[in-house]
């Protein structure tokens, strides 16, 4: 495989990742789970702090239950896996960038490996009720959950049509100041 075909599959990767939040019930294998384990402990941060600690879940209990607290993360409950992302909570501005990068390549990572992936944040009351759930100190921030397992084809079929449309760019992409195209 040449230099061109392997930017070529990589910009196919990062092109076609989608959420997936309907997953077949075949476990995750632990050499998977291993990778995308060390993809997340060499993601880069600001500073190089590396704010976070992960919580792994596959207790069918356990991703009820964080499925059930308030936000957005009930996919876990059909996720064979669950990825909970502990930040320091020592500087949560700066955190907040440091976690989505993270949870991006822990979906990319996800994704080579024809695991899907979904971003799933908890809100409200939902962020300590997740903490005492997985026996988080309190001083740590937890806000953001990662389901994963082996996409179920036939449920995301039903919503692609849905997913796959995008703005062109002449919509999003502005020249040297804001409002100006690429023929002005």
């Amino acid at each position: 495989m040449d230099d061109t075909t392997d930017t070529q599959n990589l910009i196919r990767l990062l092109r076609t990742l989608r959420a997936v939040r309907a997953f077949l019930p075949d476990p995750v294998p632990e050499e998977v789970v291993h990778d995308l384990l060390e993809v997340a402990r060499w993601t880069g941060s600001a500073r190089n702090v590396q704010p976070w600690e992960l919580v792994v879940v596959r207790s069918r209990e356990s991703l009820d239950a964080l499925a059930a607290c308030d936000g957005y993360a009930g996919h876990l409950a059909g996720a064979q896996l669950g990825i909970v992302l502990v930040m320091s909570g020592e500087n949560k501005n700066q955190e907040t960038y440091d976690e989505g990068r993270l949870s991006e390549r822990i979906m990319l990572a996800a994704a080579a490996h024809g695991v899907g992936a979904s971003i799933g944040w908890f809100t409200g009351q939902g962020r300590a009720d997740a903490k005492r759930l997985l026996g988080i100190p309190e001083h740590r921030l937890v806000r953001t959950a990662i389901s994963l397992g082996f996409p179920d084809e036939e449920a995301r079929r039903t919503r692609q049509s849905r997913t796959d449309a995008r703005k062109p760019l002449s919509e999003i992409v502005h020249w040297e100041r804001y409002g100006r195209g690429m023929t002005d």
